[in-house]
């Protein structure tokens, strides 16, 4: 009796966050708009009267869980990655990280699909910002100028969003954390995502820089006019 009560009793406190982290899986699941205060309760064990304890309507959790999200997602995980001191160590910690979370995965791709309410695509532009921002920066650490930086940490971006596409698409294909096929995937980037040429001892001028960018971009398509990034 004693242990039912218990229960009873933490299921009753859930907190605010507690709230924003299921209203988080939700969003995984089912996208935004699976976000409904009635399922949630139900998932949770508790009444409605739980959540209008924390939050006035399902606008004011929506905000509560992009908010913990965008947090989880640059300081967090930029944290973490920061501890890494060789700018290289950083990109390829940060290619892990980004990629070995199934959950964080899905509520990504979600959210940057979502179109309404609005202000959701803000906290998504912030978030890809802040980490194509910090990838720029990895770049230049390595010698890239700011410019040059910038066009090689939009590609590194660029194959991050396709393999949300993927393991969204098609999740069985997309190998485990601990699967050998992850490890070769990520050495594969680290050889596709630096210029060949770079010398991260010796910054490259910025011809060189170019060239070097020009020719992993390789030749323009006729589809494209001659136009890229």
């Amino acid at each position: 009796m004693a242990r039912q009560t218990m229960s009873r009793q933490s299921k009753v406190m859930l907190s605010a966050h507690d709230w924003a982290e299921a209203a988080l899986d939700a969003i995984g699941r089912r996208g935004v708009e699976g976000v409904a205060v009635e399922p949630l309760a139900r998932e949770l064990g508790v009444t409605k009267g739980s959540f209008y304890w924390h939050f006035p309507n399902r606008e004011a959790l929506l905000v509560a869980a992009l908010e913990r999200w965008e947090a989880r997602e640059t300081d967090e995980v930029l944290g973490r990655v920061e501890q890494e001191t060789d700018p290289r160590a950083r990109i390829k910690r940060l290619i892990t990280e980004v990629n070995t979370s199934r959950r964080a995965s899905r509520v990504y791709a979600a959210l940057s699909s979502a179109t309404k309410p609005a202000f959701v695509l803000d906290y998504v532009e912030r978030v890809s910002r802040r980490r194509l921002d910090f990838i720029a920066d990895c770049y230049a650490a390595l010698g890239l100028s700011a410019d040059v930086a910038g066009r090689w940490a939009l590609m590194t971006y660029s194959v991050f969003l396709g393999s949300l596409q993927i393991r969204r698409d098609m999740p069985e294909q997309w190998p485990a954390a601990d699967d050998p096929a992850f490890a070769e995937y990520v050495r594969f980037l680290m050889v596709s995502l630096m210029p060949p040429e770079l010398d991260g001892a010796q910054p490259i001028n910025a011809r060189q820089q170019d060239m070097t960018y020009e020719h992993s971009a390789g030749p323009a398509s006729a589809a494209d006019d001659g136009q890229r990034f």
